[in-house]
């Protein structure tokens, strides 16, 4: 079996990649290792920048779908401290240039967007190898391979295909989050349902913090973050919902009760997620017939909200790449690793720089700080 265009990763950069290729006449197909689309949710809130997501969406032809699915108010932001005060307090006034979309409703319109055959579901890459000439072979769970002219690993931070590029691992970055969820919360929750707010919630200390957003059903998702060792969150015993819990609140004692209410009263176990990032000027030598986007590209921490981003703004220039380059590939390929690893070392660097100050020893105020640059910057 043989394409022309295989993208190992149906996220949202391997999507958006597809969906300009199929936009500009280019076939491509995608091999995801989850069973369907509906295999696991697609986390949550998504704030889209006007310079980066946005533009990708243009790319694609989904601009005015994507307008149907912005989450009004969503934009809003606050920063409080361990006691529940209020130390910064961004209504969203519909001028910013970040407006909130749930991720499983974006992943939708990408996927809608392509032909039906596209996407070759349940096919997890375990192994590839080049073939010579630009070519490669992949290699799926069930033994099945593909042979293709141009592989692009969309696969994520632990991309299958990075070590055909790069001998670089993702390493921990020395926080963790603890992902929880309280549903229905102005009827179940109001209490911290009103600290949260109509959008983003911060609220910090040094070495720790409360991170939590509304989402369009009223949901009150939050990341409970901790700057721990791995082998601390590793010494917890996850399976047992309650004893997590209570092990992660005791890290929280003196806070704000409608703070540590999004911790106590979650509604599902609560689920560790240890934050990983690449190096941050994470780059490689041209190989023929091979490139990466997105987290398998870049990985860095949350805390500039570039990931989805800048995964879809890698596929989208990656597709107009190829399409200005019809007849050679690797000068389209050249052209877009150029432009790649500058604004991901950009971004990777704000991340990085973001992060340490949320749990510095000034948090909270740190971060109010930033944000109040970033408004009179902007």
């Amino acid at each position: 079996m043989t394409t022309d265009v295989t993208i190992i990763g149906a996220g949202l950069g391997g999507l958006t990649l597809a969906r300009v290729l199929h936009v500009h006449g280019i076939p491509a197909t995608i091999y995801e290792a989850e069973t369907s689309p509906t295999a696991r949710a697609q986390g949550g809130m998504l704030d889209i920048h006007d310079y980066n997501g946005q533009l990708a969406l243009d790319a694609a032809g989904l601009f005015e779908e994507f307008l149907g699915l912005i989450h009004q108010g969503a934009e809003a932001s606050r920063v409080l401290d361990k006691h529940g005060t209020v130390l910064l307090d961004e209504p969203d006034d519909g001028t910013g240039g970040r407006p909130e979309v749930h991720r499983g409703s974006l992943r939708q319109i990408l996927l809608d967007s392509l032909p039906a055959d596209t996407i070759k579901w349940g096919h997890k890459a375990t192994a590839v190898r080049p073939l010579g000439g630009g070519r490669h072979e992949v290699t799926f769970a069930d033994g099945a391979t593909v042979e293709t002219g141009l592989l692009v690993g969309a696969d994520g931070a632990w991309s299958r295909i990075r070590p055909l590029l790069s001998d670089a691992e993702p390493e921990y970055v020395g926080t963790s989050f603890i992902e929880t969820y309280l549903f229905d919360g102005d009827t179940r929750h109001p209490s911290s349902a009103q600290t949260v707010g109509r959008g983003a919630l911060h609220a910090l200390a040094p070495g720790r913090g409360i991170l939590a957003h509304r989402e369009t059903d009223g949901t009150l998702h939050t990341y409970v973050a901790l700057n721990k060792p791995q082998e601390w969150i590793a010494s917890i015993d996850f399976t047992d919902a309650d004893a997590a819990t209570a092990r992660v609140a005791e890290e929280f004692h003196g806070w704000a009760p409608e703070l540590t209410a999004l911790i106590t009263d979650g509604e599902t176990a609560p689920v560790p997620r240890t934050i990983n990032a690449l190096p941050i000027e994470h780059r490689w030598d041209r190989v023929p017939g091979v490139t990466l986007l997105g987290d398998a590209a870049h990985l860095m921490s949350p805390f500039a909200g570039e990931g989805a981003n800048l995964a879809m703004y890698d596929g989208a220039e990656l597709g107009k790449a190829l399409a200005t380059h019809p007849d050679d590939t690797e000068a389209a390929l050249t052209a877009y690793e150029e432009a790649l690893f500058p604004r991901s070392a950009a971004a990777a660097t704000e991340a990085s720089r973001n992060h340490k100050l949320c749990f510095d020893d000034n948090a909270p105020h740190s971060l109010v700080d930033l944000f109040t640059n970033y408004a009179q910057a902007g």
